[in-house]
């Protein structure tokens, strides 16, 4: 079971102030319902990584977010990752850009990194698709 860098969190943002009892729902199926979670918003849009993960549990919850729709994870097992990125396409939930916290985004700011992840979704959605 290998550990992903960083402390055991998770960075969410876009989600609604409805949508986050359902993300709780969906840890629970996998198990991990524990886990701290941080409730991004859009005005913290220019704090670092680091920055964000320093804030307590349950920070910004029940605030809705306009930032896109995106789980940063932090120091979870690579097998819950994949659980929880499966349970979230199961469930029907609102396409999500997905990070892994790293030493170099840790010292970005929340919007260089969601900059970043849809420059590489828009680029892989343009690859052509290779047939069966």
């Amino acid at each position: 079971e290998k550990l992903l860098y960083g402390p055991r969190k998770l960075m969410l943002c876009g989600f609604p102030a409805v949508g986050q009892a359902k993300f709780d729902t969906v840890l629970g199926m996998v198990g991990i319902s524990d886990v701290p979670k941080i409730w991004v918003t859009a005005e913290q849009a220019q704090h670092t990584l680091a920055d964000i993960l320093a804030l307590p549990d349950g920070s910004g919850a029940a605030v809705s977010s306009t930032l896109p729709r995106a789980v940063i994870v932090s120091g979870l097992t690579e097998a819950q990752l994949i659980s929880l990125m499966t349970a979230c396409k199961k469930s029907g939930m609102q396409p999500a850009l997905w990070a892994v916290l790293t030493p170099v985004s840790e010292t970005w700011t929340v919007g260089q990194l969601l900059a970043e992840l849809a420059r590489e979704r828009d680029a892989m959605q343009k690859r052509p698709q290779k047939s069966a």
